[in-house]
């Protein structure tokens, strides 16, 4: 697995790449199979306890073709806050106008194998775990023990389970620390006034910057 990763982008804390994971369920599920790349888009949920790096749990259709497979590698791509940076932040523009546009993201790659589930009782407790998980803030939580049985086994028999054990992460977190300090804050104030695209990227800038004022 190979991502351009300059140093000063490098985000080593676990407890911040699982909190995007976390935060950003939606991911990009990239195998090799045959010599070719095969992509799904899925949520998957990380089970931090489960391996060195943990464990990713979620399913696709039984229809998909991908866990018929054999894939000879696999990454997990996590999309976290993004949005555009105008060179109209950066103080510097006004001293020097010696800046360019560019754009801030926090992306996590994980990479493992996985692993296809059909037994049903599994399955039904990987689905149960899963929708818990996303019910669990909701006033009055859906659970997937509210659906009629024969309903649910016909819905778990169209599935299959999934398991990726991290073997390798790489996490980048592009958030300006390559800027100066009064450029920083600028874009962070910028960005807090934005759209909500902007405002959690402003909001990732404070974790990582921890320097600023954020006042």
């Amino acid at each position: 697995m190979t991502l351009y990763l300059p140093r000063h982008f490098e985000q080593n804390d676990p407890t911040a790449w699982r909190a995007l994971m976390h935060a950003h369920p939606l991911a990009t599920w990239v195998c090799v199979v045959a010599g070719e790349p095969v992509i799904n888009h899925l949520p998957l949920h990380l089970d931090p306890v489960r391996g060195k790096y943990g464990t990713l749990l979620g399913h696709v259709a039984r229809a998909n073709p991908v866990w018929q497979s054999a894939p000879t590698s696999s990454v997990v791509i996590f999309h976290g806050p993004q949005a555009y940076v105008t060179p109209s932040w950066y103080p510097t523009k006004r001293e020097t106008g010696k800046v360019v546009p560019t754009w801030n993201y926090a992306v996590v790659h994980a990479q493992g194998l996985p692993r296809f589930i059909h037994d049903t009782a599994e399955l039904h407790a990987l689905v149960s775990r899963l929708t818990n998980r996303h019910e669990e803030q909701r006033a009055q939580p859906w659970s997937v023990d509210d659906a009629p049985p024969d309903f649910t086994q016909t819905m778990l028999s169209a599935i299959v389970g999934l398991e990726i054990e991290i073997m390798q992460v790489q996490a980048k977190f592009k958030l300006s620390q390559n800027r100066l300090p009064a450029d920083q804050r600028g874009v962070m104030e910028g960005a807090a006034q934005g759209a909500q695209e902007d405002r959690l990227m402003a909001q990732a800038m404070a974790k990582v910057l921890p320097g600023l004022d954020r006042s």
